[in-house]
């Protein structure tokens, strides 16, 4: 990697918690300048604008995110217990990137008519759901899931239950909505196995 390289990189690891924690407009160019000890014109040799700059720092910290939450699972699990470990991982590990879920972050920030944010927001979130929905295909397949199961059903309800539980619980500074939707899920995911696996 190139000394260009190297520096477009880290300006990135250090603007994503700024706009991850204060959203597009909640981040001033002067903070990224703070942050970072550069001046404009090393920011902007690197990236054409403050929007490339964003999109940049939420492609980074959604890596960040499903690289910690979404690994890859042991392959020893089974469909119904890999659902479940997803789940208890987004509960138990906090976002590698300070400010919490950067595809909720990011959707609410960017309803404002960001339209650049907002796409990759939703690619994210697409990304996530197809990855659960996988998940509950292959097991459907395998006849360890339920075939009358439908997997972007169980993606969407898993999705929301989390997301709605962080919000909750970022709101009211405690971690009760988020134990108390992994206990739910939990039992939602254990009832979509086949009843010889369950």
């Amino acid at each position: 990697m190139s000394k260009g390289d190297l520096t477009r990189q880290r300006i990135i690891e250090l603007a994503a918690p700024l706009f991850n924690q204060r959203g597009f407009e909640g981040c001033s160019m002067q903070d990224i300048l703070d942050a970072t000890g550069l001046k404009k014109g090393g920011i902007y040799r690197h990236f054409r604008s403050k929007e490339e700059l964003a999109a940049e720092a939420f492609r980074y910290t959604l890596t960040q995110a499903f690289n910690t939450r979404m690994p890859q699972l042991d392959s020893h699990l089974n469909p119904v217990e890999s659902l479940q470990t997803l789940v208890r991982l987004f509960v138990e590990l906090p976002s590698p990137v300070p400010g919490g879920c950067p595809i909720l972050n990011t959707a609410i920030d960017a309803d404002d008519g960001n339209e650049i944010l907002r796409h990759l927001a939703r690619d994210g979130l697409m990304t996530w759901r197809n990855k659960v929905s996988e998940i509950v295909r292959g097991g459907i397949s395998r006849k360890q899931i339920r075939e009358d199961v439908d997997p972007k059903a169980v993606a969407n309800v898993i999705i929301a239950t989390l997301e709605g539980a962080l919000m909750i619980s970022r709101l009211e500074n405690s971690r009760t909505a988020l134990k108390d939707a992994r206990r739910a899920l939990e039992e939602m995911i254990s009832r979509l196995a086949t009843p010889s696996d369950g």
